[in-house]
């Protein structure tokens, strides 16, 4: 999809949120017109809960209500992102589809009474879905207040149901062709678990102690197609009434329940909900790390930010507020990485309700308040930042992203519990980060050839197809630096015999692994460069590669436990214990001058974040974000679009988009 007819028929980048004028009156409704006009608000995600308003009994549609809301903001200039409800089935659903309520892996059948409590297998509610859907486009597919059509809410629910373990069944035999086969993937030999019927395989539930490494594995995968493909069925019902854009708000946390490279392929634009877990600048960190993985599985191009919390940042069980000016800066990190606006939920915060303290553009306290005034300074900040509309970012470092390896390594029974995917995938994306390099993510397989530095922190579970894309790369010319416990197994989840990692991977590398050795909780080692480790260590040989740094201790004293081999035209690096924060910001340092990536703007000090903005015929823009507490000279002055007017000096938590020459 052309991203331009979005912005061009918003104007400009996306500004706005959820709005939910059900729960509020006429007198409010009018409040909301004027106080959106004020905010510059063109964007509104309307009826993402109100299935039970817009369907009161099955088969019956009440859209006179919604009729009125959506005139109403169209003749108020707001364009509507129109959703489809069912993330939460009203009552009369459940009742009358008992089966289609949500089993947990212990067996314990959820009762109605909070939003996602569905069975996203069960066919009554893949029916019911697709028939609202497509109610809705019929009715509204050329509405002149449609801009953007948004699939349900945060695919997040699993499911264990026997409607689930039916659907796996077929999936399996999709997959495997023969039982024969799957006992074979699975390796069925060990604990007596082989298969004689299909019927006999279940979802993983709970049981004494391990599941099958193989079915949990295959359950991800499972879960994740299923999940797209009732996708796929509400937007096919979609575009038989209507040629709007249609996407679904994906959630990127510290968990992983879909393939987000395969939703990216799926669907017309790649939208992402944001909620930071830390505040300061851990969560500017959590934002670029967030944007940037958005902006990778939608290939490159622009993307946008659906949901943000408004003041809200959850740390420890506790709903902190943000700082003064992290409404802007927030907004601005995604903008700065591709996001084609910035939304929010909510517009107004509920009076009642399970999110009534969940914090919105209009707070309970008002129009007359800290947080509508930052966001109505950052309404007007987005509105002066219409010419970035369309435009891409560049990167020359990459992290590898791949679900099934990240899956792999959520299974029981691996050597460490402090084996943790999405730890060692935002450590190093927030060590490039800290050293002012822009940063994309990108699959084992993808081509990698336009990046100077590829950084593999996490690699547990990787194909052959994978180890022989990384082998050629290196040898093309690239950096790879390839982290410990990496290619240990293949994409059935068997070891890989001989030493490890898978051998394409190790003819780069130019080692060996022959044994993993976690440390003991706690053990902190030194290393003969001085550098300092925890957690794991290995016994492995160069097989042509130099050491840089050896273990001082016990059975490995002496042993390599940093490498690189010059490989071809490029150098494979290996990292086979976890170095603390310094030890390991200084290598992804040396990492990124040896290969050559240069900052988008020299000469800032750490706490300063500078990402650059390309458009198609050659402009370019320069987005700063200040994280410090004091004011810094820009090394090169320019035309700051936020104030119209040169800037030379960033101010103590300021912001500023230049042109670029």
């Amino acid at each position: 999809m052309d991203i331009r007819r979005l912005t061009d028929r918003l104007g400009g980048l996306a500004f706005g949120g959820d709005y939910n004028p059900e729960q509020w009156d006429e007198q409010v409704w009018k409040q909301d017109d004027e106080l959106m006009r004020r905010a510059r608000v063109n964007l509104a995600t309307v009826g993402v809960f109100s299935w039970a308003l817009l369907e009161p009994e099955e088969g019956r549609y009440d859209f006179d209500w919604l009729d009125a809301h959506l005139d109403r903001l169209h003749a108020n200039g707001v364009a509507v992102d129109l959703a489809t409800p069912t993330a939460s089935p009203p009552p009369w659903f459940t009742l009358a589809h008992p089966d289609a309520l949500p089993v947990r892996p212990d067996g314990t059948r959820l009762t109605h009474g909070s939003r996602d409590t569905y069975c996203l297998t069960a066919p009554a509610y893949r029916r019911a879905a697709r028939r609202i859907a497509g109610a809705l486009a019929e009715r509204y597919g050329d509405h002149p207040a449609l801009a953007l059509w948004h699939v349900h809410n945060e695919y997040v629910t699993l499911c264990l149901c026997d409607h689930t373990a039916a659907a796996f069944r077929v999936w399996l035999r999709a997959r495997h062709g023969s039982l024969d086969a799957l006992n074979e993937a699975w390796g069925t030999a060990f604990w007596s678990q082989r298969y004689t019927s299909w019927e006999q395989i279940l979802p993983p539930r709970d049981s004494q102690w391990h599941r099958n490494p193989g079915q949990a594995l295959d359950f991800s995968r499972f879960w994740s197609d299923e999940t797209l493909a009732a996708y796929r069925e509400q937007r096919d019902a979609i575009r038989a009434h209507s040629d709007r854009p249609v996407t679904t708000n994906l959630m990127v946390p510290s968990y992983q329940n879909l393939d987000l490279w395969a939703f990216g392929r799926e669907v017309d634009l790649v939208s992402i909900d944001h909620y930071p877990g830390a505040p300061g600048v851990d969560a500017a960190a959590h934002a670029a790390f967030d944007a940037d993985r958005a902006r990778s599985f939608a290939g490159g191009g622009p993307w946008l930010l659906m949901e943000q919390g408004t003041n809200t940042v959850y740390a420890g069980g506790r709903v902190l507020a943000k700082e003064p000016g992290d409404i802007l800066r927030h907004s601005l990190a995604h903008i700065a990485r591709g996001s084609e606006g910035a939304l929010f939920f909510q517009w107004r915060q509920s009076r009642a309700g399970a999110e009534q303290w969940h914090s919105a553009m209009v707070p309970h306290a008002g129009a007359d308040s800290r947080t509508f005034r930052e966001v109505t300074a950052t309404g007007e900040a987005v509105a002066r930042l219409g010419e970035l509309a369309g435009s891409t970012v560049r990167a020359e470092v990459a992290v590898l992203h791949d679900s099934d390896a990240w899956w792999a390594m959520d299974i029981d029974g691996l050597p460490s519990s402090e084996l943790d995917y999405f730890a060692a995938l935002s450590r190093a994306h927030r060590a490039l980060w800290e050293a002012g390099r822009t940063v994309d993510f990108a699959h084992p397989e993808h081509d990698l050839s336009r990046y100077r530095l590829v950084i593999a922190p996490a690699l547990f579970l990787l194909t052959d197809a994978g180890a022989g894309n990384l082998r050629r790369y290196v040898a093309a010319g690239g950096t790879l630096l390839v982290q410990h416990f990496s290619g240990m197994v293949n994409e059935r989840l068997h070891a890989r015999l001989g030493g490890y990692p898978a051998a394409p991977l190790r003819e780069a590398l130019g080692i060996r692994v022959e044994e993993y050795r976690p440390l003991r909780q706690d053990e902190q080692i030194t290393l003969s460069d001085g550098s300092t480790a925890d957690s794991w260590s290995e016994s492995l040989s160069t097989e042509g590669a130099e050491t840089l740094a050896a273990y001082t201790h016990g059975m490995l004293a002496g042993s390599p436990a940093l490498t690189r081999h010059d490989f071809g035209s490029g150098y494979g690096w290996y990292l086979s214990t976890r170095l603390d924060d310094t030890g390991y910001a200084a290598l992804v340092g040396r990492l990124l001058t040896e290969a050559g990536v240069a900052p988008e703007l020299p000469g800032l000090p750490p706490g300063v974040e500078a990402v650059a903005r390309h458009a198609p015929d050659g402009r370019r823009w320069l987005l700063l974000l200040n994280h410090r507490d004091d004011a810094v000279p820009l090394p090169r002055p320019g035309h700051d679009l936020l104030t119209d007017g040169p800037l030379r000096e960033l101010p103590p938590g300021g912001c500023a988009v230049l042109r670029a020459h």
